[in-house]
């Protein structure tokens, strides 16, 4: 992977083959994003020194600075977000840099209407699912199979599942699993929602998130992380 100088705005591209230009008012200034690998980049200056209004107003004015601001301050969560979905770190960032192109893109439909951050983390997510759904593995992953003998609990549980040794576990479960895993338990997404972003049956994400849970719980008791419970009942249960 490589800052390409050539492609407007300096994106972060792999394999570029020159295409129609579009409107120059599209892309990010050349200037937006560091021309420096996009995990290991470090802000030289630490200090906030923009507030989020200031950000969001220069974002709309295309002005550099603010564009690096935002990405300086929000890449680090997102990429996290971008790395759970993804089959490997490379893909994270492929997924990262094409989340923030819409981010830049679509700034304007902003409409301060809740929060600034989550209005960030939504377009990210959606460009990992749409990533996802273009893998034929992912495809075949959701299946139709319904779990039957264990209790499905409605209840989000991000607490848990923010630990970078719960996060590796989740990571080790089939995509299909981890995806609606992923959705429903830590980005907060009802089984309704997940389903009309998948093209699969709500009962299905239903399904595939009760499947996910036993699995995930038989990887933690195997790793010793998690103790395995003396009487049956739900793990998620167990940690609240």
């Amino acid at each position: 992977m490589y800052w390409s100088k050539g492609f407007p705005g300096g994106y972060c591209q792999k394999n570029y083959v020159k295409k129609k230009p579009k409107p120059a008012s599209f892309f990010i200034s050349n200037a937006a994003l560091p021309h420096k690998n996009c995990l290991n980049y470090r802000a030289t200056n630490p200090v906030n020194i923009m507030t989020e209004e200031a950000i969001l107003q220069g974002c709309l004015k295309n002005e550099a600075a603010a564009q690096r601001e935002l990405y300086n301050r929000y890449s680090p969560k997102m990429l996290a977000v971008c790395y759970r979905f993804a089959h490997n770190r490379e893909d994270a960032e492929d997924m990262l840099q094409e989340g923030f192109i819409k981010v830049f893109s679509q700034i304007h439909t902003f409409l301060n209407k809740g929060a600034f951050e989550g209005w960030i983390r939504r377009i990210i997510v959606h460009t990992c699912i749409n990533n996802l759904k273009k893998n034929k593995r992912f495809n075949e992953s959701l299946d139709i199979v319904h779990a039957h003998g264990i209790q499905v609990r409605e209840e989000s549980v991000p607490s848990i599942v923010q630990a970078k040794q719960i996060v590796e576990c989740i990571r080790l479960l089939p995509i299909g699993y981890r995806t609606v895993l992923n959705l429903y338990a830590i980005e907060g997404y009802s089984h309704k929602e997940i389903a009309d972003m998948l093209d699969i049956e709500e009962s299905t994400s239903r399904s595939q998130y009760t499947r996910a849970k036993q699995m995930l719980e038989d990887i933690l008791i195997k790793k010793k992380i998690l103790q395995k419970p003396r009487e049956k009942t739900s793990w998620f249960a167990a940690i609240r």
